[in-house]
C-alpha cells in the first residue's frame, strides 16, 4: 500500500495523488511495483526500503550522501484467536529522510503511523522532517509504555485465576507474556542506543525544541526499559511460584479425596462383615440394622473428626 500525504498552508494533513516536495510517503507492505515507483521517482537507495522490510532487522541509523535511514522496532499486538490473552511482538519501522520527501516503511499497518495519518499528533508537519522523526520516536515510546501496562494488568488477572487453578493454560499465558517482555526489552535497548547516536551524531540538524523532544524520547525509552525489566523479573518469579501452587493445589485435592475414601470405607467394611453368609452376633435382633448403621455412622464421624483435627481437609 502506498499513500502520499502533505501538509497545506494551514497545517492540515491531506492525501495527495503524486509526489511533492516536503511530502510524506507511507509504504505499508509495498508491492514490487510500488517500491520501484518510489525508488525511481524519489531517487532513493533500494536497500533502504529492503532493510526496513526485513523482520529481523535491528534498530540502527545510517547515512548515505544526502539520505538518512533510521530503523526502529515498534510494538505490535499479535492477532491470534487461539490464545486467551493478547500477546505482543516487535516489528521494524523504517524512516528514510531525503531532501524532498519523508518515507516510512513497515510490514503491516500499525496504530503509530495511523495516529499521524489521522492527524491526532499535535504540531505535526510533513516538511519538518527532524521533528517528524522525533515525534514518531516519542509515540513509539508511549505505545511501549501503554502495552507494558496492559501486560501488567493481564498478569494480575491471570494471578487471580491461578490461585484456584489446576490447569496449565494460565502458565502458558504467562509464558507468552514473558516472551513479549523479552522482545520489548531487547527492542527498547536497541532503540535507546539508536536515539543516543541520534543525539550525539551529526545526522540531522536539530533546533532547541527538537533537542528537548529528543531528550523526552530518551527518558521515555529508559522508563519503558526499566518497566519491561521489572515486569519480566516479576513474571519469571510468578511462573516459578505458581508452578508450585498448581502442584500444591493438586496435592490438596488428592489429600481430600483420599480422606473421603477412607471415611467412606468404614461403613463399607462394617456392611461387608454383616453381609457374609455365616452366623453373626445379633443377626436375630430386631434392631440389628439400626445399630449397625449407628455404629458405622459413629466410626465414620470419629474418623472425619480425627482427619479434620489433623487438617487433612
Amino acid at each position: 500500500m502506498l499513500k502520499i500525504y502533505n501538509t497545506d498552508s494551514q497545517g492540515k494533513l491531506q492525501e495527495i495523488p503524486a509526489f511533492e516536495k516536503g511530502c510524506w510517503v507511507n509504504l505499508i507492505r509495498p508491492s514490487e511495483q510500488e517500491i520501484r515507483q518510489v525508488v525511481q521517482q524519489l531517487n532513493i537507495n533500494t536497500n533502504f526500503i529492503r532493510d526496513a522490510l526485513d523482520e529481523e532487522e535491528r534498530s540502527h541509523i545510517e547515512k548515505e550522501e544526502n539520505q538518512i535511514l533510521i530503523i526502529v522496532d515498534i510494538p505490535v499486538v499479535n492477532q491470534d484467536e487461539d490464545r486467551q490473552v493478547e500477546t505482543y511482538d516487535t516489528l521494524p519501522l523504517g524512516m528514510i529522510i531525503t531532501e524532498n520527501a519523508f518515507i516510512t516503511v513497515c510490514l503491516r499497518e500499525n496504530p503509530i503511523l495511523e495516529r499521524f495519518a489521522s492527524q491526532e499528533v499535535r504540531q505535526f508537519f510533513t516538511y519538518k522532517k527532524t521533528r517528524f522523526v522525533l515525534q514518531i520516536l516519542y509515540v513509539i515510546a508511549t505505545y511501549y509504555l501503554d502495552y507494558l501496562k496492559r501486560i501488567n494488568r493481564t498478569t494480575d488477572q491471570i494471578e487471580k485465576e491461578l490461585h484456584q487453578s489446576l490447569k496449565n493454560q494460565e502458565l502458558f499465558s504467562l509464558l507468552a507474556l514473558e516472551k513479549s517482555l523479552v522482545y520489548f526489552t531487547t527492542s527498547l535497548k536497541a532503540n535507546n542506543l539508536m536515539t543516543q547516536k541520534l543525539l550525539k551524531g551529526p545526522y540531522m540538524k536539530m533546533y532547541p525544541d527538537d533537542q528537548d523532544l529528543l531528550e523526552d524520547v530518551i527518558i521515555e525509552n529508559k522508563q519503558a526499559i526499566e518497566m519491561a525489566e521489572i515486569y519480566s523479573t516479576i513474571l519469571s518469579g510468578m511462573m516459578d511460584a505458581f508452578a508450585s501452587v498448581i502442584s500444591n493445589n493438586l496435592n490438596n485435592v488428592m489429600k481430600v479425596l483420599t480422606s473421603i475414601t477412607i471415611i467412606l470405607s468404614v461403613p463399607i467394611m462394617v456392611a461387608s462383615l454383616y453381609g457374609m453368609n455365616v452366623s453373626l452376633p445379633g443377626q436375630d435382633y430386631p434392631h440389628a440394622f439400626t445399630i449397625i448403621m449407628l455404629v458405622s455412622l459413629v466410626l465414620s464421624s470419629l474418623t472425619a473428626i480425627i482427619f479434620w483435627k489433623k487438617r487433612y481437609f
